[in-house]
């Protein structure tokens, strides 16, 4: 016997394809039209436009005078305090991460076109790398940017970048294409980015994706180019790993 869906039903199933297509636009960047959602989401055009009027409505979502839609202002209330509680659930996984290693580390998570930092926990040195929570960096030229990228497919990669752009930071800062994705495809292969005097001349990054996070995130350490040798790579990298690892299962164990 076939039920008839309650209006209980209808209503759970309508706020989980509200949510599969904020998901959409925030995995296109930030933005996408509507005929890229029709193409990305298993929902018929009418439903996705019904649900963009109501998202739209409550401001989750805007239309631009392009008519294309982007995550909305009202999201960013909701952002701010997630990555509040995330940051507090890494907090003594940097701090263990700090005591092993003794140099800043870090989690950051991709943020439309940028990632931004959620958490830090510094380093004992009086010379030490200090990263305002809350601060954004690119992708192009930043560990976690490079972690980042290094779990996302290469047509994100470029459109994320494309979006951002690849100013120069530094001389030594990648600025073209075909130099980044070969950076990334070398981050993919030995398992970790690396920032080397990219953002700030004289100081290095070292960084790893988080696995099983519900967004793109990752873990990093860094210090001055001095300490942060070819020996104390070798050293970090399994420990960020490790770190890395950790958080992942905490973050997979809050979600179910």
């Amino acid at each position: 016997m076939t039920q008839t869906p309650t209006k209980a039903t209808s209503g759970v199933q309508s706020v989980e394809r509200a949510f599969e297509l904020l998901e959409v636009i925030a995995r296109a960047g930030g933005e996408a039209a509507l005929s890229e959602l029709a193409l990305e989401s298993p929902l018929p055009l009418p439903t996705i436009h019904r649900l963009l009027r109501t998202l739209v409505g409550v401001g989750y979502v805007r239309q631009l005078p392009n008519r294309r839609y982007s995550l909305g202002p009202r999201l960013i209330r909701l952002g701010e305090v997630a990555n509040r509680q995330l940051g507090a659930l890494a907090s003594p996984v940097l701090k263990e991460l700090v005591g092993k290693l003794g140099e800043s580390a870090n989690i950051a998570v991709l943020d439309g076109d940028m990632v931004t930092y959620i958490a830090q926990a510094q380093s004992p040195h009086s010379m030490r790398m200090i990263t305002e929570v809350g601060r954004r960096a690119m992708l192009h030229n930043s560990g976690v940017g490079k972690a980042v990228l290094s779990v996302l497919d290469d047509e994100r990669v470029q459109r994320l970048v494309s979006q951002s752009g690849m100013p120069p930071k530094t001389p030594k800062t990648i600025t073209t294409l075909g130099k980044l994705f070969t950076d990334v495809e070398a981050t993919r292969e030995r398992g970790y980015a690396m920032d080397d005097e990219e953002q700030e001349l004289g100081v290095r990054c070292i960084s790893v994706p988080v696995p099983g996070a519900p967004t793109p995130m990752a873990i990093s350490v860094s210090g001055p180019v001095t300490r942060v040798n070819q020996e104390f790579i070798v050293q970090a990298v399994p420990e960020l790993h490790q770190a890395a690892a950790e958080l992942g299962r905490q973050l997979i164990a809050v979600s179910d």
